[in-house]
């Protein structure tokens, strides 16, 4: 059986995420690939219930570095008992976010030293590497925007971070793709959805080619 292909999605808050799984896994279905689509923090029950802890805004701050601590414990959980086991079962894994949120959110975001995590993702999965991300790219005028209408009063701690927030870890996403190009693939999020999703299926087209 040939192993499946990893899949993930990156972009700030409001970049449409959720709408282009949807698209991919609905191409990839229509193709007769068996997919399984996920998200981090999360995508296990107990990765839930530290997802929990990092989004939710209480009384006690999270320090940057237990914070990123946070992602990779939900990530290792994650790695072991969903995405490892649906790659080797042939299933095409479609991720919202993995390990290149930490190093836009953690590392540019919030000035996490990027060796360490680095060294924490190396620790924790190893040589499992997207076969492609999708960065949907754009302002972070407008995607908090979007993110902000949705949410509302419920906005987590990371939709109620400041603009320049946001300016930072847009910043880092698109040095990450500066240097993995042929992984990293960055789409006009801020295009209308025809438009995006034409862009994602070109990719996606690329990755059947033999």
């Amino acid at each position: 059986m040939r192993a499946g292909r990893f899949i993930t999605l990156e972009g700030i808050e409001g970049a449409g995420k959720s709408t282009v799984a949807r698209i991919v896994c609905d191409w990839l279905e229509a193709r007769s690939i068996p997919v399984r689509l996920t998200r981090e923090p999360g995508g296990t029950p107990l990765a839930e219930r530290v997802r929990r802890v990092v989004l939710e805004r209480g009384d006690e701050g999270l320090s940057p570095v237990t914070e990123t601590l946070l992602m990779f414990s939900a990530r290792g959980i994650h790695v072991e008992n969903l995405i490892r086991p649906s790659l080797a079962r042939g299933e095409w894994v479609v991720c919202d976010r993995f390990t290149d949120a930490t190093r836009a959110y953690q590392g540019s975001g919030r000035g996490v030293d990027a060796q360490w995590i680095e060294g924490l993702a190396s620790a924790v999965h190893r040589d499992l590497v997207p076969d492609c991300t999708l960065l949907l790219d754009l302002p972070p005028t407008v995607g908090l925007a979007r993110a902000r209408r949705r949410s509302g009063l419920a906005a987590d701690r990371f939709e109620a971070e400041a603009e320049a927030f946001f300016h930072k870890v847009r910043a880092g996403y698109l040095e990450l793709a500066r240097r993995e190009p042929h992984r990293i693939r960055v789409i006009d999020a801020a295009a209308e959805l025809v438009g995006v999703e034409r862009q994602v299926v070109h990719v996606l087209e690329g990755l059947l080619e033999p």
